[in-house]
């Protein structure tokens, strides 16, 4: 089923999505700084903790950020007590990031506070389209 063709960028869902991330990641921001933290730090912590010690250029791939933020973004979280680097093994030129109980604690936090502006954000929706809007995230990601 063809769609007519948009007059603006703000008909498509593209345009739309971006404005609702740029707004949605200012709130998310500002909310972190009572945290000490920014959203790519709790990236960064989120995927430690589901993927365990990795090193800082995995990370870098994973997030599709430049290895030097990653080294900034984990002298942060390590200043914090919430990573901590280790030697590889395998290649003592390598260093792995791991995550500490202070590293999962900020997570859980950042995680509460998502939770919150979620609800927000989507107080005006009946439960079946909170479900819908999570479900097409998921396949959109």
């Amino acid at each position: 089923m063809a769609t007519e063709k948009p007059s603006t960028p703000m008909g498509t869902v593209s345009f739309r999505l971006g404005l609702l991330g740029v707004a949605q990641d200012a709130q998310y921001s500002a909310r972190l700084s009572a945290l000490d933290l920014k959203p790519k730090h709790v990236a960064l912590l989120s995927v430690l903790h589901l993927q365990g010690a990795e090193s800082q250029m995995e990370l870098a791939g994973m997030l599709r950020v430049a290895p030097s933020l990653i080294v900034l973004l984990a002298d942060h979280l390590e200043a914090r007590g919430a990573v901590r680097r280790v030697r590889d093994p395998a290649d003592r030129r390598r260093q792995r990031l791991r995550l500490t109980d202070e590293g999962r604690r900020l997570l859980e936090e950042a995680t509460t506070v998502a939770a919150v502006l979620d609800a927000e954000i989507t107080a005006g929706l009946p439960a079946t389209d909170r479900a819908a809007l999570h479900r097409i995230l998921d396949r959109l990601l």
